[in-house]
């Protein structure tokens, strides 16, 4: 381990691959799924924008989870191929807090995202002659401008605590990007305190949205069970389980990796766990949401109607 220079503030991040040709050619994928997960969630933003048809709640809610999935994307990967293909493994004291700010706005936001993305769900199938009044404008908005505030302000406060420890050990981050997890068993105090709220502040921000997630869901296949339509039954049950699919894929690894023991851990699961949410779930979400979904399917071809070249 890299012991902290007194007469330097950096980290040094560890990384996730080795230095050598194994390593770039894993950096290489996870290059490519970067360019897949920025051009899908970039690509499904700009057309819901673009297209009037997609103009609802459920699409604007939508909407930023792409945005959110490409800006939790964005924070840790080039910084990691940065560091690899430099050879440089440091991370300025301030760049780690921008990284991790980034990463817990993001966490959080997005699994609070999911929620209300599921509360659409259960209105439109449970409720849908109250489906204008519950899902109005107004209601839409404070469903969108909710998890952004609630995620700045947990990431705040947590930036703030984690970078006014006491770093007196090593500044090697066992990690590819600025994590809690990671940089607690650096400090030189006892932080079982500190750990126990962040245990906590996980589970206001994936426990309890997960249990609204439960309870919306399992209103909707009662309901979905006694429709008469099968048209209709089938429209439901592939709405349900896009959505499903996209919660399981982001909160199993997360919950997996923050909620075990501090003595049940170790640093190399923790990575390989936080590839899955911070890099491939961004990238399998747009593709989930746009195979599965013919209204999107749909946008896209009007869309690039739109822009390609007319014939005279």
């Amino acid at each position: 381990m890299e012991k902290w220079n007194q007469t330097s503030s950096d980290f040094i991040l560890l990384g996730l691959f080795p230095q050598n040709q194994t390593g770039l050619l894993l950096l290489l994928l996870i290059i490519f799924v970067f360019v897949l997960a920025s051009v899908g969630n970039s690509g499904m933003t700009a057309l819901i924008f673009l297209d009037p048809r997609l103009h609802t709640p459920m699409y604007f809610l939508l909407s930023q989870l792409s945005l959110m999935d490409l800006m939790y994307i964005s924070s840790t990967v080039p910084k990691m191929a940065i560091n690899f293909l430099s050879g440089q493994k440091s991370i300025s004291f301030l760049g780690c807090g921008v990284q991790m700010f980034f990463f817990l706005t993001m966490a959080g936001s997005e699994g609070l995202i999911l929620a209300s993305m599921a509360y659409d769900h259960f209105v439109a199938i449970c409720h849908p002659l109250h489906y204008p009044t519950c899902m109005s404008k107004s209601m839409c908005l404070k469903m969108i401008l909710g998890p952004w505030t609630l995620g700045f302000v947990n990431s705040v406060v947590h930036t703030f605590y984690i970078f006014h420890l006491p770093y007196c050990r090593s500044r090697a981050i066992n990690h590819f990007f600025c994590d809690i997890p990671a940089m607690v068993p650096l400090a030189c105090m006892d932080t079982w305190v500190y750990e126990y709220m962040v245990f906590v502040s996980t589970g206001l921000f994936l426990i309890v949205p997960f249990l609204g997630i439960t309870v919306s869901y399992g209103r909707v296949l009662f309901a979905v069970f006694h429709m008469h339509s099968k048209e209709g039954r089938r429209k439901a049950f592939t709405a349900c389980a896009t959505h499903l699919t996209v919660v399981i894929f982001y909160y199993t690894p997360f919950a997996y990796t923050y909620f075990r023991p501090k003595n049940l851990r170790s640093p190399a699961e923790d990575k390989n766990l936080a590839v899955f949410y911070t890099i491939l779930t961004p990238m399998l979400n747009p593709i989930i949401y746009s195979l599965r979904n013919k209204e999107v399917l749909g946008a896209m071809g009007r869309v690039c109607g739109m822009f390609s070249p007319r014939k005279k």
